[in-house]
Order: structure tokens, then sequence, then C-alpha cells
């Protein structure tokens, strides 16, 4: 759907809908381009992508669980290089915006990607400061402010593209990272990541995954999601992207009286592959039967009780 009613503009970059496919849920779109067309997204969010090629944890690594699914991929991919010669061409002609996901495990991992990734046609950098499947390395940068603000300041210092911090609902406080990223030079903020989660197998009396936990994404942590972005709209200036169990457009109508200018959808897309148009779609109709000339018109317009 393309209409001006959907369109949407962070950190300076026009998005003709406000439906980003989440990192990690659609790799670098080729097996998705199959189903249906890149441009239905306003832009995509590729898996993340590390300074070397990475393996990733062992398998099983995914789960079903109740409104929702468990992952503990560990970054699986082929590294930066690869991307940048294989990866990258392709997803510039889709006529979609670009928005890298990188991931390190040591601040100068992520100075080494900013700097590569600077004179590339990518939109923006999604810092991959929170992703909880990771059993070490990484996955404290978000936890802590102190730590969050390292990568980002550093990274702010090796590109002019616009950095987006993807922040983790498994720390003590999302707002005082929130500001804290804001204060680093982050552009924009991108929250939640998956909820760090288990199942047992009764039978075998183990874990389901072999990393014993992993991330949970899906509708089932929704209302967690929508409650962390209410809290980070009320602390930071800098525009916020939500995540967490988008499944249709009341859910990104929610997100945006919450205070999101943009969406991303992940878990969905595995049951609906076309999910993009049919949520953009049903909000272009909302918009229209309640006369609301933009989404952006609702940013942040919720009315909490007193």
């Amino acid at each position: 759907m393309i209409s001006d009613r959907l369109k949407t503009e962070i950190a300076g970059v026009e998005l003709s809908n406000p439906i980003i496919a989440a990192s990690g849920t659609v790799g670098y779109g080729k097996e998705l381009s199959a189903l249906v067309e890149l441009n239905q997204f306003g832009a995509i969010s590729t898996k993340a992508t590390t300074l070397r090629p990475r393996t990733g944890n062992p398998t099983p690594r995914i789960a079903e669980t109740a409104s929702g699914m468990l992952n503990s991929i560990g970054l699986e991919n082929p590294g930066v290089d690869h991307f940048l010669k294989n990866e990258l061409p392709w997803l510039a002609k889709q006529n979609t915006k670009i928005i890298v996901n990188i991931a390190g495990s040591t601040v100068d991992e992520f100075e080494s990607l900013a700097e590569k990734l600077n004179e590339t046609v990518v939109d923006f950098l999604e810092l991959n400061i929170s992703c909880p499947n990771v059993s070490k390395n990484g996955v404290n940068f978000g936890s802590l402010p102190e730590t969050a603000f390292e990568v980002v300041a550093k990274v702010r210092k090796k590109t002019s593209k616009p950095i987006m911090a993807k922040l983790t609902p498994n720390t003590g406080s999302i707002v005082d990272v929130a500001k804290a990223v804001e204060a680093a030079g982050a552009d924009v903020v991108s929250l939640v990541n998956t909820v760090l989660a288990t199942r047992i197998d009764i039978e075998t009396r183990r874990p389901v995954l072999k990393n014993n936990v992993g991330g949970l994404s899906g509708p089932a942590i929704f209302p967690i999601a929508l409650r962390m972005i209410w809290q980070v709209k009320q602390a930071v200036k800098i525009p916020i992207v939500g995540c967490g169990g988008v499944a249709c457009a009341e859910n990104v109508i929610e997100m945006v009286l919450a205070g999101a200018c943009a969406v991303q959808i992940g878990t969905v897309l595995f049951a609906q592959p076309d999910a993009a148009k049919t949520i953009a779609d049903n909000l272009h109709s909302w918009l229209c039967s309640h006369k609301i000339e933009n989404l952006s018109q609702l940013v942040g317009c919720v009315e909490a009780w007193n």
C-alpha cells in the first residue's frame, strides 16, 4: 500500500509505510521475495551481521510456545564481507529502505562494522546491543546504561549513517538504557527485542532448546513491548520504532499511540508471509474511516488515566 497516509519519516529517511521486517525473521530478504514483493515493507532490517562468519548455536534452536515462539539461533550469518559482496547489491534493488542489524562481541567489532558499512547504500545501522540468545559477550551491552552508551558513542564516531539502537527488555530499566543511547548519539531506538525464556521437555527433563534458553517473540510479548514503548516515549525525544508481537493493524495503532513512529513485524511472517501488505491495507482503511490524514498524527497520543 502506497499512500500519503502511511508515509513516515525516521531520522530524515522517508519510508513508504511504517511496516518494517524485523531483524532475523527474513534473512536478507531473498527467501521471502519468492512469496511477496519486498517493497510491501517500508524497510527491511537484515539478520544480525557480524564482522566474521558465525555458525550459531547447536540445534534444536527453535521451539513453538503458546502465542509465540522461542529461538536461540545464535546470530548465525556469513559475515559482513559476504553481505557486502553477495547480499547488499541484490537488496539495494528491492525498492525498500535498508536497515543493517550489526552485532559484535567487543566495542571494536561494532566500530569496524560501522566503518565497513558507512560508504554503502544502507539507510540505517541497527545496533544489536540487546540480543538475548547469545550466551556471552554482546548480550551484556544493552543490559546496562553505561555499556550501551559506550557502544553507541564509539559507533557514532565511525559513521554518518542514522543509528538505531535496538533495546532489550531483559534489563533493570529500559528507560535508563534508552536515555543513555540517546545521550550517546543514537538517532532512533527500536524496542523491544525478544524476552528471555525457556521450555522443558517433560519426558527427557531437559530444556527444549539446546542452548537451554532463548528469546520469546510473537503475540505473547506484545503487551510487554507496548508498556515499554510508552515508558520510553516519556523519557526520550528521538523517534521510537516499536517491535514485539505485532500481528495486525490494530497492534500497529496501539504502538503508535504509545509512542512509536513505525513498527517491526517478525514472527507473524512465518505464518503469514504477506502480513506487511495486509496490515498496511487495513491500517490505511482505518485511517480513512477515522479521517486521519497521516499516521504520524497519532504518535504518542494515548491519554493515560490519572
